[in-house]
């Protein structure tokens, strides 16, 4: 049977309180860095879910996003490129709809179940933006997640039914030019759209499999309201307080394509075998899933986990999101910069985007960027290609720069050595000044370098091993 093999996520470090955008409100919400986009977000998601697998059996990539850094070129691409997977695989972007991850998930069920590929990965990212002041600006978080679809006896969890709905309606939208969200009247999204379509969805898989509300332990509404998550899970008369997963409003917010398929993933990692969970989604219309939990699901490889992700976090005031989003104008550093070549892009992509090294033959040195003549024994052109981008590291001097784009981010430069060999001269990201020193643990992580005459210019920077980094919520 078709099932999920393995998941993976990833929130950003960055939290915004939401007394910050309103005076008395609670909880918080999740926020990408300067350098993060729905691209790069995606990508370190799909780092943790490939954990422990072999990338070349991966025959497809899903990307679902409604915001990605592109109008017009495919995203999935990137993220397939920078993950090191094989260039012969089915890459796609599903995107302009909130069901837009459920749809790719069923698209890869329904590729897997024709024979026509052995493994996908689909990914759901997001980084919208509502109107300062607005809703949409005190819920909407960004993160991504990843699952990896499949036919193996490893399977975590398997796909029994999928029941879809269409429908029109314009409850929350955003048309060609727009920056901010737009949406209609609360109370009409969720009697309307919500309540209305997702309990067509839910009905029709009960109906279809002979289910009903006792034969699942967790239900798992996608829905970016929880008073509307409650209100659904009343009419079907599930227990509110022991059936319905809990909604991570309060912690993450509303993280766009990605929520569903993030509650999805805390559901399974709470789950134990033979647990049965009802997954809905919606966004002009709704996807209704059941999935078994199989005995595997203990066995599973570690991932950073929802849970943890949420627990490593640093607060940053209004200021900084307004700067992150955009909405504040900075001024960049007067420094000359170079062209955004094509050209010189395309060819940099092996050591820039997969992060790719070498290792001699001879003497097992690992250097990088790759280069033909072996720094300790001088031997010339005996290489193999070694990546690098899923090795740790640790920190082997370092440089600060605050003559950056604002006093807020000041410029880390630092020398990283990889257990195993080799070193890289890259940026830090998600730094904090007063708590760098010699020797801390780093891992790589995807991230914008750059947007120069309207290409986004991607590459690798070190960030603290998030492993070590649990806790530090200041």
């Amino acid at each position: 049977m078709i099932g999920i093999l393995s998941f993976g996520t990833y929130i950003p470090v960055r939290r915004l309180n939401r007394v910050e955008i309103t005076e008395g409100l609670s909880g918080e919400k999740a926020v990408a860095g300067f350098d993060e986009d729905s691209i790069t977000m995606a990508v370190a998601a799909t780092m943790d879910c490939l954990k422990g697998f072999d990338r070349q059996q991966v025959d497809g990539l899903f990307l679902a996003t409604t915001t990605s850094p592109y109008k017009e070129k495919l995203g999935a691409a990137i993220v397939a490129t920078a993950s090191d997977l094989r260039r012969d695989i089915i890459t796609a972007d599903f995107s302009n709809s909130l069901r837009a991850g459920t749809i790719a998930l069923r698209s890869a069920i329904d590729a897997v179940k024709s024979g026509s590929v052995k493994q996908v990965l689909v990914v759901a990212a997001d980084c919208r933006l509502g109107a300062p002041g607005s809703n949409q600006e005190l819920y909407c978080s960004d993160g991504a997640v990843a699952f990896l679809i499949g036919i193996s006896d490893e399977r975590i969890a398997e796909i029994e039914a999928f029941y879809s709905v269409c429908d029109e309606i314009l409850d929350v939208w955003r048309s060609e030019g727009d920056q901010f969200i737009r949406s209609a009247d609360g109370r009409f999204i969720t009697d309307e759209g919500y309540v209305r379509v997702c309990k067509e969805a839910i009905s029709g898989l009960m109906n279809n499999s002979n289910l009903n509300k006792n034969n699942f332990n967790k239900a798992i509404f996608g829905i970016p309201d929880p008073r509307a998550q409650i209100v659904l899970a009343k009419d079907f008369q599930f227990d509110v307080k022991t059936q319905l997963q809990d909604s991570m409003f309060s912690q993450l917010g509303d993280s766009g394509v990605a929520y569903s398929l993030m509650l999805l993933q805390a559901a399974l990692e709470d789950a134990k075998a033979n647990d049965r969970l009802l997954l809905v989604s919606y966004g002009n219309g709704s996807d209704a899933i059941s999935l078994k939990v199989t005995g595997r699901i203990e066995g599973r490889g570690k991932t950073h986990g929802i849970l943890r992700s949420l627990e490593s976090k640093r607060y940053i005031d209004y200021k900084s999101y307004a700067i992150f989003r955009g909405l504040l104008p900075i001024v960049r550093p007067s420094r000359p910069l170079g062209e955004a070549s094509p050209m010189a892009l395309w060819r940099e992509v092996e050591h820039n985007i997969r992060l790719y090294g070498v290792k001699c033959n001879v003497c097992g040195t690992v250097q990088y960027p790759p280069q033909r003549v072996c720094t300790k024994c001088h031997t010339k052109d005996q290489f193999e290609k070694i990546r690098l981008s899923d090795k740790r590291g640790n920190l082997y001097t370092y440089s600060i720069d605050y003559i950056g784009w604002a006093p807020e981010m000041p410029t880390v430069t630092a020398i990283v050595n990889f257990e195993g060999g080799g070193r890289i001269q890259c940026y830090m990201s998600d730094a904090k000044v007063d708590e760098l020193n010699i020797g801390m643990p780093l891992e790589m992580s995807f991230r914008k370098i750059d947007f120069r005459e309207g290409i986004n210019i991607y590459s690798w920077k070190c960030i603290h091993d998030k492993a070590e980094t649990i806790g530090t919520g200041d």
